[in-house]
């Protein structure tokens, strides 16, 4: 059996992720293919991953790949989040993992319309009526190019139907299907997430039409075909990992991991007492790198690429994750966690957790120094807030 130290999956990350020097992306299109994805449940996340990963990049870079030249494309996938990834290998991550979100998806809706109250009332086939919806809501988006759910609303009038309360609870409120319709075919991949209603932080966006980016439609892939193909790309970015690292990762079940890794030719290694996987094409030790200092942003792709995370994060959980383990901003040296960061007015306010030394402290505080003025006077507030980011945004 291999056996792969932590020093060295450090020297793999600080390499595969673009985070050391000599490895570091030279546009967005680029840093978002070496992470296979970017996580863009937070609006922000994805700017902030992407300009820790080129330092040549602007705020405008990222909107440009992201909405102009739309080499990346925002989709819902693994474990029904929302990420970035780049255009070429949207049909891969759709098959492999967007697919299945919305079935269930559809499922649900189906259900709660079929058995809840609605206004108006809903009688007969419920799919077929939700289908009808569901197709002239494309239509609607494929003659205007991109739009607001409130404008779709009023171009098809029945996204505005409305689930009723059936108690007295707070949260038990009228709700209108546009939200779940339009997110429900965003997993079907019939329509993508378009540019923000206003800011680059702004949670508010547009729908697009996928026939700008796929004249014919989103390509079709065999699941099967698609989820080795999606595993072997995470493991030549993650790798090595244990089977739980990438069951966790993809949302699939552990039969479906275990199955998908016996399609991959890898090697069994032993990860500091753990047992991992890696590509038999990749066992190839990595050289040294000088270590760097990296602060990268809530829900970055790093921190949450592996289920199994003491070997870069150590005893630092607490203060960065939140209770539902969102992990908030990050510092790094050398491939491993050593403090945090949060945003107050406008300024990058940073702290270690442990005593990495004076040449990681200059470092980190050059790299906040780099930051600030790239992000033209923005505070970002993650979504999800850890104690240590509340606590230093003040």
């Amino acid at each position: 059996m291999l056996t792969i130290s932590p020093e060295q999956r450090r020297l793999r990350l600080l390499r595969r992720h673009r985070l050391a020097r000599e490895a570091q992306a030279a546009t967005v299109a680029q840093a978002v293919a070496g992470m296979v994805v970017l996580h863009a449940t937070d609006q922000a996340s994805v700017y902030l991953s992407a300009l820790a990963r080129v330092p040549t990049a602007t705020l405008d870079d990222v909107s440009a790949a992201l909405y102009e030249d739309r080499s990346v494309v925002k989709l819902i996938a693994m474990r029904r989040t929302m990420f970035v990834t780049p255009a070429d290998f949207v049909p891969v991550v759709h098959s492999a993992a967007g697919l299945a979100i919305a079935q269930r998806l559809r499922k649900q809706l189906v259900q709660h319309l079929s058995t809840l109250p609605t206004d108006p009332p809903l009688e007969g086939d419920v799919a077929a009526w939700l289908a009808d919806v569901e197709t002239s809501t494309e239509k609607a988006l494929d003659e205007r190019g991109e739009a607001l759910a409130t404008e779709l609303a009023k171009a098809e009038p029945r996204l505005r139907t409305a689930i009723l309360p059936t108690t007295e609870k707070k949260w038990d409120v009228k709700q209108n299907i546009t939200s779940r319709v339009l997110t429900l075919m965003g997993a079907d991949g019939r329509i993508v997430r378009g540019r923000p209603a206003g800011t680059w932080l702004s949670r508010q966006h547009r729908w697009a039409s996928v026939r700008g980016l796929w004249p014919d439609g989103l390509p079709d892939l065999p699941e099967a075909e698609a989820r080795v193909a999606l595993a072997r790309r995470w493991l030549q970015v993650f790798g090595p990992a244990t089977v739980t690292d990438l069951q966790w990762w993809t949302g699939w079940t552990l039969g479906v991991t275990r199955q998908v890794l016996a399609a991959l030719d890898t090697v069994d290694a032993d990860l500091d007492g753990a047992a991992g996987v890696v590509l038999a094409d990749d066992t190839e030790p990595e050289a040294d790198v000088a270590p760097v200092a990296t602060l990268l942003p809530a829900l970055d792709p790093t921190p949450m690429g592996w289920q199994q995370r003491d070997w870069y994060l150590g005893p630092h959980r607490d203060a960065l994750f939140d209770r539902n383990g969102n992990i908030g901003p990050t510092v790094w040296w050398g491939g491993r966690v050593v403090g945090g960061w949060g945003m107050g007015q406008g300024t990058v306010r940073w702290r270690l957790l442990e005593d990495a030394g004076a040449e990681a402290a200059a470092a980190v505080e050059q790299a906040a120094g780099e930051l600030e003025p790239r992000l033209g006077g923005a505070t970002v507030i993650p979504s999800f807030r850890t104690p240590l980011e509340r606590e230093l945004a003040g």
